[in-house]
């Protein structure tokens, strides 16, 4: 009798998913005898066979196996059950017979039956087995029928391989989805076995507690974050009874039928129990009963609350609902025996944007050159559905590529230049300009390509800049370390001209943050309490797409100081509501706010203190090696004339700014090209032609007003 070994199920690792792997720790391969490579027979309902592979270390002595959603449902076990493990008699397989699992659209040609085994050569199947076969980022699932011999077999060169055109239940089968479909949301799944599948699979243990089980589950957070998704997951992983309901279809526009029609919902789901009733946009049938004004929401919304922890026992009835507007829902459903929990789903962080990117690039053909690290630190705001379509749209643009090498009058594509198509970074690349986060939609700008080298001087401002923005965006742990808040905002203020929108938006290149750009005037509304909401959906979404630059340009048209206008009062109530964003009782994380001014004096203090605007940047005028740089930024691509010197303009140009010193630039070549009437070389002469024409913007008097207002802010500040 050979070992065998008794291991608790868990689910698999992205990147092992669909390779007919599982993963146990060393104690018990050196138990069953086996090396890695080797194969196991797993036995929970059913027997299948899988190849073993070691655990990662953090899994060591934790009595578990990994395995993935198709072997488990080869085994007949869900996540948390117990399978008996040992080490598998195979032998090579001569002939394995396949079938759809469900009716599919291909015709079984010789190269779709070549393609197929290519994929499954070195797989130990069993008959009974579901295998995945990746096709272009989907998934064909085909049933192992019949195999030769009659037992475990492994699939080699030498394999006859025939896939029948019938599907082996003749249903159409709906695609499962397993805990491994779902990117990262790993709290979200623990909180979901603990209130969903132990009182479907085991009601006996809260009997044991002398305890009732959660009724209800409320899924929120921003669209495209995998709510519905990990609904339909826990329903096929529980493989309990599954009613979705819209929430929009319940409604009818006769006396009585919507709640008809949602009290034989729970009765259907009473009679098939243990189910799952799911509830998607749970915020259109039960919105709050004092804001409404139709009856018919109210009576639904009652009729929602007596089914749900009513006088009738509801038995084992779980109620899953789905929201992005919690805010909205009537509150006497959001208490303990309506919907007991409440599970959050955040727009995913970096980490789990690679996961995420894994799953949906698992049966992909990915090229040598793209790298899922890179693509996920650049894709914040990114939900798991643009994430999704971000893969999708760069396999669109692969197969665009490869268009022109296809016959599509022709029957079939032959297997070599499927062979071929591969997606690759590029590809990826063209997709981002298409995919823009969907959680920044309404506030989402282009932002020109600005990067440091493009700024001449200004090194210390930059510096700073680097500091404030850069470091706690890009390496928040260092701040966590050191036990410092990072600063919230910073006021970039100076002569107009100096660069001081320029600067923010080479930040929001450098940093790779999400970018929300908000010109100053616009917020201003004539409806009362506008004003004030623009400033709050503006943090609300910089919030959800963190990290975020906010940048807010003319500043001072929106803040000026309090009781000092004699309008409506609404920049008074503009910079109240603003204070209360950057420093009040909700924290703002992973946004920076970046303002620029050259009217710092009339802004309202209470903004210039610590905890609003922590940096007050001042952006001088540049001096004469700043002005050098800006002049050698400004003719990179110019074409000049060896008599130009760079080093006598930028000594000549004593209070020009860097905007006069572009239009100083632009103008010569101007000049030169109205002078040749063709492009030509730039010559001194053109320079001083526009050194008469383009005078400096910036007086002495103006940068001693500007160096008192700096003196002051240090006064106030230390």
């Amino acid at each position: 009798m050979s070992s065998e070994v008794v291991l608790r199920v868990a689910e698999a690792r992205s990147r092992d998913v669909g390779r007919g792997i599982v993963r146990i720790d060393r104690n018990a391969m050196a138990k069953l005898g086996v090396e890695p490579g080797d194969i196991v027979e797993i036995e929970g309902k059913k027997v299948t066979v899988a190849i073993v592979w070691p655990q990662a270390l953090e899994d060591e002595g934790a009595g578990i196996i990994r395995m993935d959603g198709l072997i488990r449902k080869n085994a007949g076990v869900g996540i948390g059950d117990t399978v008996k493990v040992r080490k598998a008699k195979v032998a090579p397989a001569k002939r394995v017979v396949l079938a759809p699992s469900y009716r599919i659209g291909l015709e079984v040609t010789p190269d779709l039956v070549e393609y197929v085994k290519s994929k499954l050569i070195g797989r130990p199947v069993i008959r009974g087995d579901v295998v995945e076969i990746p096709i272009f980022s989907t998934a064909l699932q085909l049933t192992v029928v019949t195999t030769m011999p009659a037992q475990a077999v492994q699939i080699t060169e030498d394999t006859e391989i025939t896939i029948r055109a019938e599907p082996v239940s003749g249903e159409i089968g709906i695609p499962r989805i397993t805990y491994e479909d779902i990117g990262d949301l790993e709290e979200a799944k623990q909180k979901i076995r603990e209130m969903v599948e132990l009182p479907l699979r085991h009601p006996e243990l809260f009997k044991h507690l002398g305890i009732e089980p959660p009724k209800g589950v409320l899924f929120y957070g921003p669209p495209g974050t995998g709510k519905t998704l990990l609904a339909k997951a826990v329903a096929n992983e529980t493989g309990a009874y599954f009613i979705a309901i819209n929430g929009p279809e319940i409604m009818s526009k006769f006396y009585g039928e919507s709640e008809q029609r949602l009290r034989e919902i729970f009765e259907e789901a009473t009679k098939n129990a243990p189910a799952i009733i799911f509830i998607d946009e749970i915020d259109a049938i039960a919105p709050k009963r004092e804001e409404v004004t139709g009856e018919v929401e109210k009576r639904v919304v009652a009729q929602l609350l007596a089914l749900m922890d009513g006088l009738k026992e509801r038995g084992q009835v779980i109620v899953i609902a789905a929201t992005n507007r919690p805010d909205d829902i009537d509150p006497a459903l959001r208490r303990p025996g309506r919907f007991d929990r409440e599970i959050a789903f955040p727009v995913p962080d970096k980490r789990a944007r690679r996961e995420i990117l894994q799953v949906h690039t698992r049966n992909m053909p990915l090229a040598e050159d793209v790298n899922l690290d890179e693509l996920a630190e650049i894709t914040h705001g990114f939900t798991g559905a643009d994430l999704a379509a971000l893969c999708r749209e760069a396999a669109m643009h692969a197969l665009r590529r490869f268009l022109p090498k296809i016959d599509i009058e022709s029957e079939k594509i032959p297997t070599e230049i499927l062979k071929e198509l591969k997606v690759t970074r590029e590809d990826f690349m063209q997709a981002l300009k298409d995919v823009q986060p969907s959680a920044l939609r309404e506030v989402y700008i282009e932002v020109p390509e600005v990067h440091w080298d493009d700024i001449g001087g200004l090194e210390d401002v930059k510096q700073q800049l680097r500091e404030a923005v850069e470091l706690p965006l890009r390496h928040p742990e260092y701040f966590r370390e050191m036990g410092i808040d990072p600063p919230k905002g910073i006021l970039l203020y100076g002569p107009p001209g100096t660069g001081k929108t320029l600067l923010a938006k080479a930040v929001a290149t450098e940093s790779e943050a999400n970018f929300i750009g908000v010109k100053g005037p616009e917020i201003l509304s004539k409806w009362v309490g506008e004003s004030e909401k623009a400033v709050r959906e503006i943090f609300r979404k910089a919030r959800q797409a963190a990290p975020c630059v906010i940048f807010f340009d003319e500043i001072d048209s929106i803040v000026p100081r309090r009781g000092q206008r004699f309008d409506s009062g609404v920049t008074d109530r503009i910079v109240n509501q603003l204070l209360t964003e950057m420093d009040g009782l909700e924290r703002l994380e992973g946004v920076v706010v970046i303002a620029a001014t050259n009217r710092p004096d009339i802004i309202d203090p209470a903004l210039l203190r610590p905890g609003r605007f922590d940096r007050l940047i001042y952006v001088p005028p540049p001096d004469e090696k700043a002005r050098l740089e800006i002049l050698k930024v400004h003719t990179r691509r110019m074409p000049l004339a060896e008599d130009v010197d760079l080093a006598e303009i930028a000594r000549k140009t004593e209070g020009y700014t860097g905007a006069d010193l572009a239009a100083v630039c632009k103008e010569a070549a101007l000049a030169a090209l109205r002078e040749a009437g063709k492009p030509t070389k730039v010559t001194k002469r053109h320079f001083e032609q526009a050194l008469q024409i383009v005078k400096p913007s910036v007086t002495k008097e103006d940068i001693e007003r500007y160096k008192r207002i700096s003196e002051e802010f240090r006064r106030m500040l230390s």
